[in-house]
């Protein structure tokens, strides 16, 4: 049976698993579901078509769940879903996205800290830090593994590639290559994400190769299709492969 403080104020048409446990003042609206394991500390606020995954804990003042900012907005059933073992910190809002059938959504093990926000239809996968006031506008893509710092602001539209790490109070404008380091405002590349690999378990062959495509993107003062092209003829593999495909698939284009 979930442990349900007496001062929150759950609906009964809520699903809630077993083992979960609802703090004091909490609030659970009608259609969310909570899976086995979740944690709602205190204070806390999810509603709207929310589902939260297994084993997550939200800290006191989360928010999860509630209508887009989006102007757009015209009514609908567009929701949340939250992957398992997820943290979200004090006072992180996830909103709901625009339109009816729109799903904003955060992978597994992400740790998402205090103040960050996450807006309308984006899409935060696997095993992501976001670190304090990190704040992602609406269509936002976050791969895997990546961390964005504190007091970030990513534009409408950006793509966060995997393994990439954004140093704090950096201006996110345009896609931010995985693997790479990036920072500053305006925000530049300065190489790969080296400490982020290997803690990944990516060999230094692999590393090398990386760093060779690093060079090609934004030391020998060449176009981004030249560098593609060049690039095709360094040692394969899926890393490489992914970068490739990141900066072919980018409509912004790539943080330069």
């Amino acid at each position: 049976m979930p442990e349900i403080h007496s001062t929150a104020v759950v609906d009964p048409s809520a699903s809630i698993a077993e083992e979960a446990i609802i703090g004091p003042y909490c609030v659970v609206g009608p259609r969310v579901v909570l899976g086995r394991g979740v944690r709602l500390i205190s204070h806390v606020v999810v509603d709207g078509l929310t589902t939260v995954g297994d084993g997550c804990t939200l800290y006191p003042f989360v928010s999860v769940g509630l209508q887009t900012q989006d102007l757009k907005f015209k009514g609908g059933s567009p929701g949340v879903v939250i992957g398992s073992h997820t943290t979200l910190r004090e006072s992180v809002t996830v909103h709901a996205a625009t339109y009816d059938g729109g799903v904003t959504t955060v992978g597994d093990h992400c740790h998402i800290m205090a103040y960050a926000h996450i807006a309308h239809d984006c899409h935060v996968g696997d095993r992501v830090i976001m670190a304090n006031a990190a704040t992602l506008a609406g269509h936002v893509v976050v791969e895997e593994q990546s961390i964005i710092g504190g007091l970030c602001g990513v534009h409408q539209f950006v793509r966060i590639g995997r393994l990439s790490i954004t140093g704090g109070c950096s201006k996110v404008v345009k896609d931010v290559p995985p693997f790479m380091m990036a920072d500053g405002n305006p925000l530049s590349v300065h190489t790969i994400n080296k400490v982020g690999l290997e803690r990944a378990g990516v060999s230094e062959s692999t590393q090398q190769t990386l760093r060779d495509a690093f060079k090609l993107l934004y030391r020998k003062n060449l176009t981004t299709q030249a560098a593609l092209a060049e690039m095709a003829e360094l040692p394969a593999g899926p890393e490489l492969e992914q970068l490739m495909a990141f900066v072919r698939a980018s409509e912004r284009g790539i943080t330069r």
